[in-house]
């Protein structure tokens, strides 16, 4: 496979520029470069690249990452691709060379685990407390000092710290690829001015790798050669995630032109990408499972819902007939104590009514009431009598309706027969024209 070509530039669109030039303004980065390499590592996303920058001015972690310490990482040897170049200034070839090359991959193995526990004991005694540096200044300085020695064309590099790209190689299903700088390697100025910066290498390694790199002689260089085991310089070192964890699964070290680089690299992606491939289906299963589950969960609280409205519904219904019935109940009882206080007022006003005259007398006069049933009643009144006397005379028959009016025939008008007002004067029968024999009408008003 040809993995060297002309056509591999790294010309901007124009709207690829345009961010550039927003996020040069929104961050105040002066060099273009570093905004380009920002905005390429989060695809171009102008507001995720934004955010970020302000979370590493304010000291926070990079907001991919999801954890506070790194995951575990996996060195297997056995297990791993390994790639070794010998030294370019003449002192690694043949049996010794080799030789060489084993006695210091044993020697950094043996170097990284001393070191670790000559640091324990001296913590233990208390002797002269270890200050690190801050993690991300040893980074983005190193990517600094990188582009003012060799160039500004390479690989995007991460900025953030070796936790933070291991956080999101993990999260983000992404090959990790470490390069450890050691700046007095002699075949580290070729390495950096011939490999890294070919355009072929930047554009494989922007499109499948999370690219972090770090200078050893920094206390988070040293970090990361103790946990990859990292070997003779150049070093890099290939991570994905396998078994739920971050595994080593490709180390080289010395110096490789960048076809040689290419096919290796090429090599390990080809044969661990199916882990990539597994997790990301295994993702996406439990992805469908907890969206299915959403949704089942989705449909019984809907279900839940509706079979709440309709207990509040039937709730509200007894609550409403229950509220009719008192109702009812409540306006029968108040009808019938009207009507018990209606037939007491009838028998308390018998006494109202003045005894009936002698038909014989002169100032008789005779009055015949229709009732509304249909039925006549009969009774002599004096013409001196209160109109008053009258209505109380029908009030307290038995076939009078409970609320009425007396009215005459022709021409008919409604007779006052009991004051509006206290103590108002009724007329009598005579000042209201009622002479001798009259007919009168009872008006049930509730009809």
């Amino acid at each position: 496979m040809n993995y060297l070509g002309d056509n591999a530039g790294l010309g901007l669109t124009s709207e690829q520029t345009e961010k550039v030039l927003q996020l040069q303004d929104l961050t105040g980065i002066e060099d273009m470069t570093i905004c380009r390499d920002v905005l390429q590592r989060h695809q171009w996303n102008l507001e995720v690249a934004v955010q970020e920058q302000l979370n590493i001015r304010e000291g926070r972690p990079s907001i991919y990452a999801t954890e506070s310490r790194p995951p575990a990482v996996i060195n297997d040897l056995l297990g791993q691709h390994i790639y070794y170049s010998m030294p370019r200034d003449g002192g690694g070839g043949g049996v010794l060379g080799f030789a060489k090359a084993l006695f210091n991959f044993f020697y950094n193995i043996c170097y990284s685990t001393i070191l670790a526990l000559f640091q324990i004991g001296r913590r233990m005694i208390r002797y002269e407390p270890e200050r690190p540096t801050d993690p991300l200044d040893d980074v983005l300085g190193f990517i600094r000092l990188y582009q003012e020695k060799y160039t500004d064309n390479h690989p995007v590099f991460y900025q953030g710290t070796f936790s933070q790209a291991l956080n999101d190689a993990k999260r983000e299903l992404r090959f990790l690829l470490v390069y450890l700088h050691k700046e007095d390697h002699n075949d580290a100025e070729l390495f950096c001015r011939e490999t890294l910066s070919h355009p072929e290498i930047i554009q494989y390694i922007n499109a499948r790798f999370i690219f972090w790199a770090c200078s050893q002689t920094t206390h988070e260089g040293r970090r990361a050669q103790s946990t990859i085991k990292a070997g003779s310089a150049p070093f890099l070192g290939v991570l994905v995630l396998r078994d739920n964890s971050m595994t080593v699964v490709g180390r080289m070290e010395g110096y490789c032109d960048p076809t040689l680089l290419l096919q290796r690299l090429n090599t390990v992606v080809s044969d661990f990408e199916i882990s990539l491939v597994q997790t990301r289906a295994d993702r996406y299963e439990a992805s469908l499972n907890r969206s299915l589950r959403a949704h089942q969960d989705e449909a019984f609280l809907e279900s839940l819902r509706a079979d709440q409205e309709k207990e509040r519904r039937k709730e509200e219904e007894r609550l409403a007939r229950e509220a009719e019935l008192r109702r009812e109940e409540e306006e029968a009882r108040a009808e019938e104590e009207r009507r018990q206080s209606i037939a007491r007022e009838k028998i308390e006003s018998v006494d109202k009514v003045p005894d009936e005259p002698d038909s014989q007398h002169p100032d008789a006069v005779h009055v015949v009431f229709k009732l509304p049933c249909g039925s006549r009643i009969e009774r002599r009144f004096l013409k001196t009598h209160s109109l008053e006397a009258v209505f109380y005379f029908v009030f307290c028959h038995p076939n009078s309706p409970d609320s009425f009016e007396i009215t005459t025939n022709f021409p008919k008008r409604v007779l006052k027969c009991k004051p509006e007002i206290p103590y108002e004067r009724v007329l009598t029968l005579e000042e209201a024209g009622l002479k001798n024999r009259e007919v009168l009408f009872v008006n049930d008003l509730d009809a």
